[in-house]
């Protein structure tokens, strides 16, 4: 078993799971993604999130998954920094993204755990 991989796979669930849902359903998001300039993608991209919770989730026991749910979720923290380096964001705003980026990258490179 690989447990580094497990461990972050597991971090990756829990943090975009409630992240996901967060951004659905807190009016602090709601105000994050107005600042953002982006009102109108918060649902998408809480769901997004969630998604690629869940595809991490079966990614245990169906490793392609697990693959393409951590590329996307990379991607999508990628997107999360630009948008904070367009609207000026300090590093300390960017930083649980880029954490996020570079976790969802280890998990989509990392061997299989099976």
């Amino acid at each position: 078993m690989n447990t580094p991989l497990v461990l972050a796979q597991s971090l990756s669930i829990l943090a975009f799971a409630s992240y996901g849902m967060a951004c659905i359903i807190s009016p602090h998001f709601e105000a994050e993604f107005e600042r953002y300039g982006l009102p109108k993608f918060r649902r998408l991209i809480g769901l997004l999130e969630i998604m690629g919770a869940l595809g991490l989730l079966i990614g245990f026991v169906f490793d392609p998954l697990r693959v393409l749910s951590a590329g996307c979720l990379s991607l999508l923290m990628v997107c999360g920094i630009a948008v904070r380096i367009k609207i000026k964001d300090n590093f300390w705003a960017m930083l649980p993204a880029l954490i996020l980026m570079l976790l969802n990258i280890f998990i989509c490179i990392a061997p299989s755990i099976n």
